[in-house]
């Protein structure tokens, strides 16, 4: 598994996750720029993910669902604030109340970065999300998503060697 670390600190209300990838960063970035490749690797194996949108650029939106084991749907948006390609992306991950991708407002909203950082023939993926307090942090925490999120990135190896 190419995940080397997963940390969350109250304090300063982030997670960050930290994996090696065996190719390059142009590789790594073609997984979250094709919205097909994205959807193979958003969300853990048991919620695989279908982005109805995909705008990786400033000010773009990127609109998804979970589909659970059970057919329930999970539903998500990316807001992207900047794209630095390939070494970088960041957006706001928020959860939407129902398929019209409305923001819920009862959870929250966390801004990420995502850096792709070349390290000889392998990729450093360091992903850090950022929550507006110690409280969300401890929302999302509660509800699994360092499970979620590892066991999703965890799909990325074979993604690659497909």
């Amino acid at each position: 598994m190419p995940l080397t670390d997963a940390t969350h600190d109250l304090e300063s209300r982030t997670i960050t996750i930290t994996a090696d990838f065996a190719a390059p960063v142009e590789r790594l970035w073609q997984v979250y720029a094709d919205p097909r490749q994205l959807e193979r690797i958003w969300g853990p194996p048991t919620h695989p993910a279908t982005f109805v949108d995909h705008d990786l650029t400033p000010g773009g939106r990127m609109n998804y669902y979970m589909t659970g084991p059970d057919g329930e749907r999970y539903y998500g948006f990316w807001r992207i604030t900047q794209v630095d390609e390939p070494t970088s992306f960041t957006f706001e991950d928020g959860f939407a109340v129902d398929d019209s991708f409305a923001e819920n407002p009862d959870l929250p909203v966390g801004s990420n970065t995502f850096t792709f950082e070349p390290d000889g023939d392998h990729t450093r993926m360091t992903a850090v999300t950022t929550y507006p307090s110690a409280e969300a942090l401890q929302q999302v925490l509660n509800m699994g998503v360092i499970e979620g999120a590892t066991s999703a990135m965890g799909q990325i190896d074979g993604l690659l060697a497909s």
